[in-house]
């Protein structure tokens, strides 16, 4: 049986990172989206730790990685990505980034280039989130909208926690949750602080990296897996911006949990090829 071991990463003076590794082979490094930990993985985790070194981060301000008041936005947390392959020694990686963890691979890749990358996954995040231009361009959503869940949500514990339900309910999972379920995934992302939850929404609905997107499509073998609900439009602004990324369809916003096996099958063929 293979054991997982926690670490923790030094990335600042007094400001380390809590780092899942496990399994062994070549190295697939997973980053959490949005106030999310490494327990949303659990389910690759358990698959990709057979035939593969398995990497999950808690980034900064995440999970069991220091609270910090500084560098919570994706500019630092690509710094710090950088400084936890380096500590541990990877080599020829496959980044897989979930939501605004994609951000942090694609500000990794804007830093340090590719001469450390194998192949890049990126689940269900555009590389820019905001654009006046919502009815053709691939958003979270529309201006008036994010500018509601900043000011009013993200500003009391209570408001982060309405806000997480009613994400999770209507965009992350596509079946009903169970009470207990539901509650396990809004504490997952109570753990970041929600003044520090605010500033990375800010950080990453103003991030813009479709240079970066499409560099790296050109660059290494790329993934790209979308959720049903934007399928169309996602497709069509992934195909503009990364042209030479493979896209999936899956599930909603949180398909690797949900549809874990559909999940695995497709990262795996990808791998494979």
């Amino acid at each position: 049986m293979t054991v997982s071991v926690g670490k923790y990463v030094e990335v600042d003076p007094g400001v380390e990172l809590y780092v899942q590794d496990i399994g062994s082979g070549d190295p697939i490094v997973f980053i959490p989206g949005f106030t999310f930990t490494t327990e949303v993985f659990t389910h690759q985790v358990e698959h990709f730790a057979k035939t593969n070194r398995v990497i999950v981060i808690d980034p900064r301000s995440h999970g069991r990685s220091s609270i910090t008041l500084q560098g919570n936005d994706y500019v630092t947390h690509g710094t710090d990505l950088a400084k936890v392959l380096d500590a541990l020694q990877l080599k020829n990686v496959t980044l897989a980034g979930w939501s605004f963890g994609c951000l942090t691979v694609w500000e990794y890749l804007k830093q340090n280039g590719y001469d450390n990358v194998k192949s890049l996954i990126f689940i269900d995040m555009s590389p820019k989130a905001l654009s006046t231009n919502d009815v053709e361009d691939w958003v979270e959503g529309p201006l008036g909208d994010i500018g509601a869940i900043y000011n009013t949500y993200l500003r009391n514990p209570a408001g982060q926690r309405e806000f997480m339900k009613a994400y999770t309910t209507s965009v992350m999972v596509q079946r009903d949750v169970t009470e207990d379920e539901l509650n396990w995934l809004v504490e997952q992302s109570l753990k970041t602080p929600y003044y520090i939850a605010a500033n990375l929404f800010a950080s990453g609905m103003f991030s813009d990296y479709r240079e970066e997107a499409n560099e790296a499509s050109e660059t290494v073998p790329t993934l790209t897996i979308v959720a049903d609900h934007w399928a169309d439009t996602a497709i069509a602004f992934t195909q503009k911006n990364s042209p030479k990324t493979s896209i999936e369809v899956l599930g909603g916003h949180l398909m690797f949990w949900e549809h874990s096996e559909k999940f695995n099958k497709l990262v795996e063929k990808f791998l494979k090829a």
